[in-house]
């Protein structure tokens, strides 16, 4: 996937400046594609040379002006083309995975500790994905269809944290009681 497509996913249901966006994407498609908000003012300009968005410069008392950003119906076009191509399944690159590997070389309690700090990691994004859930998805069957596909990324999220919280249990466990 590229930045360009994340952007557009973000910014089809409403305009917003290159802060929001930036901040928006911190707390929704950040959550699976990482991004800086430099990378981000970046591709704003890149879509707005290729007409896949639009700006609007909006004056504001004693601040900057602000540009407002939309897709337009090329980027909307563009964005339903890539949907629609098949993608493949990313394969996994995580560097704990590779400590784990080989993690025979080191401490138990160096792997140990690595372990737990990554499980308290998942933990505390868990509890921010349960946290959105509660707050915007409580009924799914009165969900607008934007927030169920919403919802439905959200889930994934939430598989894959609480996926990690057991394995991570689990490796703990078994090494536990190898000491």
């Amino acid at each position: 996937m590229a930045l360009a497509h994340a952007i557009l996913a973000s910014l089809i249901d409403h305009p917003c400046s290159g802060y929001d966006l930036a901040k928006q994407f911190d707390g929704s498609v950040g959550f699976f594609w990482q991004s800086t908000h430099q990378q981000i003012y970046r591709e704003l300009s890149k879509l707005e040379t290729q007409g896949w968005i639009t700006s609007e410069t909006i004056s504001q008392e004693g601040r900057p002006d602000k540009k407002l950003y939309s897709v337009t119906e090329l980027g909307k076009q563009r964005l339903k083309e890539w949907i629609a191509q098949p993608c493949e399944p990313t394969p996994i690159k995580d560097d704990l995975l590779v400590k784990i590997f080989g993690g025979y070389v080191a401490s138990q309690e160096t792997i140990l500790e690595e372990l737990e700090r990554h499980r308290q990691a998942h933990l505390e994004r868990l509890s921010t994905y349960k946290a959105l859930e509660r707050q915007y998805f409580q009924n799914f069957q009165e969900l607008s269809e934007p927030a169920k596909f919403h919802y439905l990324t959200l889930l994934k999220g939430i598989g894959y944290e609480t996926h990690w919280l057991a394995w991570c249990d689990q490796a703990i466990k078994l090494l536990k009681s190898t000491v």
